[in-house]
């Protein structure tokens, strides 16, 4: 797993991933409804859960959203981009938690510390998060956080939920706005 600094938000630290995350993202992770938008089945058990999560050839790295009571809200992603100077994001916020704009909250909080530099790597000189084009409450995120978008690829992936189109969103170092 790679090491990611620990960085903060009004309400949440954003913390390295541990064991026990999986057993907190589990509801939301193997529920159906709640992972219609991923390019994988809902999970059946913490374990496949933890193994997907920890995979060490995954190139990312994973930020736990923590509150001050130290309940998991969310889980946020970094991985490289098919180009240099490019990462991607992803973000998912618990089932009990969502609608209380913690994706935003703390994805605006990755991007800065993204952009800042503080990382092992290089700060990009662009982030691109690419969402299922029926998921409005992530398409509502990436706008009211600066990204355009970019593509609108039609019946571009296969998931477990069948053929979907992906639309493309990228936000440049220069248009990031604190």
């Amino acid at each position: 797993m790679h090491k990611v600094a620990e960085f903060r938000t009004e309400r949440f630290t954003l913390r390295p991933l541990q064991r026990s995350d999986a057993a907190a993202l589990f509801p939301t992770l193997s529920d159906p409804e709640q992972c219609r938008y991923l390019s994988r089945d809902a999970f059946v058990s913490e374990e496949e859960l933890w193994g997907w999560l920890a995979e060490p050839s995954w190139p990312g790295r994973t930020w736990i959203a923590e509150d001050a009571g130290g309940s998991v809200a969310g889980r946020f992603v970094a991985y490289p981009g098919e180009h240099e100077g490019i990462e991607e994001i992803g973000y998912i916020t618990c089932a009990d938690r969502q609608g209380q704009g913690i994706a935003s909250e703390c994805a605006k909080a990755l991007i800065t510390h993204l952009f800042s530099g503080a990382n092992p790597d290089p700060a990009p000189r662009k982030l691109m998060a690419d969402v299922d084009a029926r998921n409005l409450a992530s398409v509502k995120v990436l706008e009211k956080l600066g990204f355009t978008r970019e593509a609108h690829l039609r019946q571009h992936e296969m998931t477990h939920a069948g053929l979907c189109d992906v639309y493309w969103y990228g936000l440049l170092r220069e248009e990031w706005e604190v």
